[in-house]
């Protein structure tokens, strides 16, 4: 068992006795795009001290999710059907993401998975367009062909837009519309500009919950 367990005879509780523990479920999003070695993992994931990284993994194991082989770890059949959930999730996390503070990480693989997370499918039939998308340094391209997708890391040379802008999640959104971005220069494209629309259409992050509202600190009180 991979955590202590709820006492439930349910799938919702299993499963998050396996992920509920603090990082599991990142190790594993870091193995969705293929195997990695110790070392490549431990750096993905800085805050994460080494042995507790390695109890993790062990965990892991324990509970089918996660196999080593040779000098890597890699997902299971049973690992990898955690692809969909993780994604669903990301996507539902992403509504309340806020803007990255100082420090944090984003890497290719994040990136990858975000296209990925927020890929519309049925908005994507009859659409045929290439992107590379920038992050700073890091680069994607993305593949869009008749509401099938395709995310690989680097450059993507022909593509017909290149898109990099710090505000792509809240043109993602919906917060801020591409001709605003555009006119106001938080986008810089390479390309038909009318296809960031098209792109922006496709890959779509959900608004954000309605948070409650307080007045006064008596109306946060739960009686």
């Amino acid at each position: 068992m991979a955590g202590p367990s709820y006492g439930n005879f349910c799938g919702i509780a299993r499963a998050f006795e396996i992920l509920g523990a603090r990082w599991s479920a990142l190790v594993v999003r870091d193995l969705l795009l293929g195997p990695k070695p110790f070392a490549e993992l431990a750096e993905l994931l800085p805050r994460l001290p080494a042995g507790e990284l390695a109890a993790r993994l062990g965990e892991l194991a324990d509970a089918g999710v996660v196999r080593q082989r040779d000098d890597v770890y890699e997902l299971t059949s049973y690992g990898q059907d955690l692809e969909p959930v993780l994604l669903d999730l990301g996507r539902w996390g992403a509504r309340s993401l806020g803007d990255p503070s100082p420090g944090d990480m984003f890497t290719v693989d994040m990136a990858i998975l975000a296209m990925r997370a927020t890929f519309r499918p049925e908005h994507a039939r009859g659409v045929h367009a290439s992107f590379e998308v920038r992050f700073g340094p890091i680069a994607i391209g993305v593949r869009v062909d008749d509401g099938h997708l395709a995310v690989t890391e680097g450059e993507l040379p022909g593509a017909d837009l290149i898109i990099s802008s710090p505000v792509l999640k809240h043109l993602m959104a919906g917060e801020l519309s591409p001709t605003d971005a555009l006119w106001l220069g938080l986008a810089d494209t390479e390309g038909d500009p009318v296809m960031l629309t098209t792109f922006v259409t496709i890959f779509h992050i959900p608004p954000p919950p309605e948070l409650p509202m307080f007045d006064t600190a008596e109306e946060r009180t739960v009686s």
